[in-house]
C-alpha cells in the first residue's frame, strides 16, 4: 500500500464507485441491494484507505468488500442456498474478461432504459453513476426534493422488479437511450461547474467525472456528432475554470476574465473536436452550444467576441432544440448585437414561463442587460431577487455585490 492524502482518496472513491457499482450490478444484478453494498465499500474504504493507504488494486478492494456484504446479506434470509447458488452461477459469468468498455457506461445505458420514465432516468443515472445527492439532483431538474426521492425509488424498484439485463442496449434503441445518457451527463458537468447549492462556486469531482465519462462514451461511439459536441463543450467551458475567480474566491463574469489563465490545450482539443463534427455528421444541440463555446473562446478579448456570429448559432440552437435557457441565453446575444432594450423585450417572453420560476438565472440576466440599458434602479432591483433566489453562496456574493455596486 502506499500513503496518499485524504483528497486523493476521496477523489479515487467518486471515480470507481459507477465502476464497481456496474460490476456489482452486471454479477449479481438486484441494482438497489447492490448499490447499498457500494455504499458500505465506499465508507470502508473512506476510513481505512485515509490511515493506511490505498490498496495496490482498489476496485478490486472495493468490489471485493461489496460483495462480501451482499452475500452476507443473502445467506441470513431463510432462501439462503438458493441464493448463494444463484451467486455463484453469476459471480462465474461475470468474472470472465472485459472489453474496453468500462461497466461504468453499461451502468448509463441501464439507468437509460426505456421501461423508465425519461425523469426517472435522469434521476437514476445523476445518482448511480454521477454521484449526486438526492437534493442536487432535485435542483438540477428543477423540482422539489421530496419529487425526486420518490422518482428515485420507483426507478430503483422498476429495475428490480423488471430484471432488466447489464447489457448494452441493442442498436435499434441506442439512438433513444444516448440522448438520454448525453443530458445526463449534461447535467452532471454543469452540477459540477456552477453547483446548485453550498459555499463552493464548483465540484472538480463532478466536472472530471463528467468528462471523463464523455470520453470513455466518444471512444466507444466515434462517429456520434452530439457526443462528440458535449465533449467539447465540456472541455471549451471547462478551460475558464482558473480564471472564474479572483484572489477573494469571488465570482468573475466572462467578460472580465483573464484569458491567458484559460487552459490552452483543453480549448484546442475541444475546438478540434467541433471541427471535426460541424457539418460532417447531423447537427444536434450539442454541437451548436459548442460552437457558442468554441467563438468565445478563441476570441482574443471579450470586445473582440464576434456576437453577430454567436447570435446565428443561437438561433438555429432555438429551432433544433428550443427551451427556456436558449430563450435566456439568446437574449444576451440578442443585447449585445442590437441592444440592450432588444435583449430585455425577448427576455420578457420568459416571465410567464413555469420552468423559469425555481432558478435565478431570469432575474440575473435582467439584472445585466438593465445595467447595460443604464437603468441601475430596476437592475439593483433585480440583481436583489437573484440573489434571495440562489442557494449557491458564491453567486449569492457575486449578485450583492452587483447591486451594492449600483447603489
Amino acid at each position: 500500500m502506499s500513503l496518499v492524502e485524504t483528497p486523493r482518496v476521496e477523489d479515487l472513491l467518486r471515480e470507481l464507485a459507477p465502476q464497481v457499482l456496474g460490476t456489482l450490478v452486471r454479477r449479481y444484478g438486484q441494482f438497489d441491494a447492490c448499490e447499498d453494498a457500494v455504499q458500505e465499500a465506499l465508507l470502508a474504504a473512506a476510513r481505512q484507505w485515509a490511515d493506511v493507504g490505498v490498496p495496490e488494486n482498489p476496485r478490486s478492494w472495493l468490489v471485493t468488500v461489496a460483495s462480501r456484504r451482499l452475500v452476507d446479506d443473502w445467506r441470513s434470509e431463510s432462501a439462503r442456498r438458493r441464493r448463494e447458488e444463484n451467486v455463484a452461477v453469476l459471480d462465474v459469468r461475470g468474472s470472465g474478461p472485459r472489453s474496453e468498455q468500462d461497466d461504468a457506461l453499461t451502468l448509463l445505458f441501464l439507468c437509460c432504459h426505456p421501461s423508465l420514465s425519461v425523469p426517472s432516468q435522469l434521476a437514476l443515472t445523476l445518482r448511480a453513476v454521477g454521484g449526486l445527492t438526492t437534493a442536487e439532483i432535485a435542483n438540477a431538474l428543477l423540482v422539489p426534493e421530496t419529487t425526486m426521492a420518490q422518482r428515485i425509488s420507483r426507478a430503483k424498484q422498476t429495475i428490480k422488479t423488471s430484471d432488466l439485463g447489464f447489457d448494452l442496449p441493442p442498436e435499434p434503441e441506442l439512438a433513444d437511450r444516448l440522448r438520454v445518457v448525453l443530458h445526463v451527463l449534461y447535467l452532471v458537468f454543469n452540477e459540477g461547474y456552477t453547483t446548485s447549492s453550498g459555499p463552493a462556486l464548483r465540484r472538480a469531482d463532478l466536472t472530471t467525472e463528467a468528462i471523463r465519462l464523455a470520453r470513455m462514451l466518444h471512444r466507444f461511439m466515434p462517429g456520434e456528432g452530439e457526443v462528440a459536441g458535449l465533449l467539447a463543450l465540456m472541455l471549451l467551458t471547462d478551460a475558464r475554470r482558473a480564471a472564474r475567480t479572483d484572489a477573494d474566491r469571488m465570482l468573475i463574469p466572462l467578460a472580465e476574465q483573464r484569458r491567458d489563465l484559460w487552459d490552452t490545450a483543453q480549448i484546442e482539443e475541444g475546438v478540434a473536436l467541433v471541427t471535426s463534427t460541424l457539418g460532417t455528421v447531423p447537427i444536434g444541440p450539442y454541437q451548436l452550444q459548442a460552437a457558442i463555446a468554441a467563438v468565445h473562446d478563441e476570441a482574443p478579448s471579450a470586445e473582440e467576441t464576434d456576437w453577430p456570429q454567436i447570435l446565428a448559432l443561437y438561433g438555429v440552437l432555438e429551432q433544433v432544440s428550443p427551451g427556456p435557457v436558449v430563450t435566456l441565453n439568446r437574449a444576451v446575444a440578442v443585447a449585445m448585437v442590437n441592444g440592450p432594450r432588444a435583449g430585455l423585450a425577448l427576455l420578457g417572453t420568459l416571465d410567464t414561463d413555469d420552468r423559469m420560476v425555481h432558478t435565478h438565472r431570469l432575474e440575473a440576466v435582467r439584472g445585466h442587460l438593465l445595467e447595460l440599458a443604464g437603468d441601475t434602479v430596476a437592475a439593483r432591483e433585480s440583481y436583489q431577487r437573484a440573489a434571495r433566489m440562489t442557494a449557491s453562496v458564491p453567486e449569492l456574493r457575486y449578485l450583492a455585490l452587483r447591486a451594492a455596486r449600483l447603489g
